[in-house]
């Protein structure tokens, strides 16, 4: 099955980069404006405090907002453009599509995550550190890397449950697009509270560890329970039934 996920995912990679066999018009141009807004733009706005602090935790959704269209389009677009039922008619199997598809956008999103906060650091230190590299301590550079991670798992498996259902994938991806800003607005607004508010709703460095083991786990069992519910919906005949059944 590992054999066939990855095959999957290189049809979706190069569907991705290359529309049409053709490097113009592929979303490697997107992913590089998210990468410099983040790395560059609003790591320089933001100063020191970008690695020093949990800022960048706050702008994780905005390179997962990127994994938007391949999730939109992992049923919903096989389905407008009439290709799922070749791909249905293959011998890869429900779960291989289902991965392979997952795969293909968590890679994409968290690849962006990692390059927009090496980036990020990189400009820091250029600015601000006079001539010392500054660097995530080991806290935040875990928690940002295993938030991207362990998220990017869960908008996924939420996202194909909702290309699922979608008749089209403008409708798939606008649902999308909102489950993720309604999930992430609270997070984000967070830097914007007073200080003493934050304090007091953001763990210190001496929870800090508890708090992101909290978290992670229940992302976890987040993740595990859209597992369940994606390879129930994920079956050929519910697949080739369309959305209206």
């Amino acid at each position: 099955m590992i054999g066939d996920s990855l095959t999957v995912a290189r049809k979706e990679w190069r569907e991705l980069f290359m529309p049409g066999g053709h490097l113009a018009g592929g979303a490697w141009s997107e992913g590089l404006t998210i990468v410099g807004a983040l790395g560059i733009f609003i790591a320089l706005a933001s100063g020191p405090a970008w690695v020093s602090s949990e800022m960048a935790l706050y702008w994780l959704w905005l390179p997962l907002l990127q994994m938007m269209g391949m999730i939109a389009d992992s049923v919903a677009g096989e389905r407008e453009r009439r290709t799922l039922e070749t791909l249905l008619a293959s011998r890869v199997s429900d779960r291989a599509i289902l991965f392979g598809k997952l795969f293909a956008a968590l890679c994409y999103g968290w690849s962006l995550t990692l390059l927009s906060v090496l980036l990020g650091a990189l400009t820091v230190s250029i600015a601000y550190g006079q001539g010392r590299l500054l660097f995530y301590p080991l806290q935040i550079g875990v928690s940002i890397v295993g938030s991207a991670l362990l998220g990017g798992v869960c908008v996924g498996l939420a996202g194909v449950l909702i290309s699922i259902r979608s008749p089209t994938v403008r409708q798939a991806y606008q649902r999308v697009s909102l489950m993720l800003i309604l999930v992430s607005l609270p997070v984000f607004s967070l830097q914007y509270l007073p200080p003493d508010w934050r304090s007091r709703l953001l763990p210190t460095d001496q929870n800090w560890l508890l708090f992101a083991l909290a978290a992670a786990s229940i992302l976890v069992l987040l993740d595990a329970l859209l597992v369940a519910a994606a390879l129930a919906q994920f079956r050929r005949p519910k697949l080739m039934a369309g959305y209206e059944q």
